[in-house]
């Protein structure tokens, strides 16, 4: 393994020891408050909420650029022994495997009182949009692996594709791989973060978010994609039905409002045999999702724990492919 490899690995090893514990600040809060703050500054200056919304893209994704690279440009300048310690921290903080199994562990951990499925609601709705308040034990299972598989690209896959492609660029530009990797990983949480807060299809975001969801599309296009495909040996090797995850995959993988969360969610569904999406309420209006996969079987609450299971196998091979790519380039 090269030092990039390792300082990587250590930055794997941290989210999936520590998660994303409440006393460490977190850039993504940072990051949000870039977008609160220039949110409200250009839609004050600018009559086209489609020019306040690029300019507010801009703004918070060059803020955080700059930012980080400033973090390490300092550090540097002490030691680049401590740098790279800064920036291993960095990149742990864009990853959130072992938080998004921490959550929906919850949501299953809650389902056990058989009597009670209130607090079941409460823990999925820290992890969904939709509303909770009335889901059945079914639909509450549902949506937490559908939550974990479309989660797989934004927390874990997305940002290891771009940490480990900026990494790519060292000969291009001089700096060390760990600094653009970080850079890489940092740049997307700012476009996913600005989706997060900007990309809502109502009157108050859809102009106004529209660079910003466009981009996030662009920007998650192939890492969902080849994170759905992973799933599916990651299937086979936990001895769930990977054929019908290929062929669910193959069938569903564009039955998404979202040109990529279905890629994930239709290899998930395929593999447990269960179906996702239909109808669902948003902010208390009905919204119909195309359904993803077959229901073979019964939904059971393990199928939480199982969807964590293929998710963090498929991150793996995942990894294990990027890295194999990038010793051959």
């Amino acid at each position: 393994m090269s030092i990039f490899e390792l300082q990587l690995s250590a930055a794997i090893l941290l989210d999936c020891l520590l998660g994303d514990p409440r006393f460490l600040p977190h850039p993504v809060q940072l990051i949000g408050l870039f977008c609160v703050w220039s949110e409200k500054t250009f839609r004050t200056i600018c009559s086209s909420e489609y020019i306040a919304g690029l300019l507010a893209f801009l703004t918070v994704f060059l803020l955080s650029i700059t930012l980080t690279s400033l973090i390490l440009f300092i550090a540097n300048s002490f030691s680049a022994f401590f740098a790279q310690i800064i920036a291993i921290f960095l990149l742990y903080t864009c990853l959130a495997a072992r938080g998004l199994v921490a959550h929906s562990r919850k949501v299953y951990n809650a389902l056990q009182n058989r009597e009670n499925l209130e607090s079941a609601r409460i823990a999925v709705a820290q992890i969904v949009g939709r509303d909770t308040s009335d889901l059945t034990r079914k639909g509450i299972i549902r949506a937490c692996i559908e939550t974990v598989a479309e989660n797989m690209v934004d927390g874990v896959t997305a940002p290891l594709f771009y940490a480990v492609l900026l990494s790519l660029l060292t000969p291009v530009f001089g700096v060390n791989p760990l600094f653009l990797a970080v850079l890489g990983s940092m740049g997307y949480k700012a476009v996913n973060t600005m989706d997060s807060m900007f990309g809502y299809k109502n009157e108050r975001y859809i102009k106004f978010g529209r660079t910003a969801a466009k981009v996030d599309d662009f920007v998650n296009w192939l890492p969902a994609r080849i994170s759905g495909l992973f799933l599916i040996p990651a299937a086979f090797f936990l001895g769930l039905d990977w054929k019908n995850a290929f062929m669910v995959f193959r069938k569903d993988r564009l039955s998404h409002a979202s040109p990529n969360a279905a890629h994930p969610e239709a290899a998930v569904a395929g593999a447990l045999g269960i179906e996702l999406g239909g109808t669902s309420m948003y902010f208390g209006k009905e919204v119909v999702k195309p359904v993803i996969g077959f229901d073979k079987r019964k939904v059971e609450d393990r199928d939480i724990l199982r969807a964590n299971n293929i998710m963090l196998l498929g991150s793996f091979l995942f990894l294990i492919a990027l890295l194999l790519f990038r010793a051959l380039i």
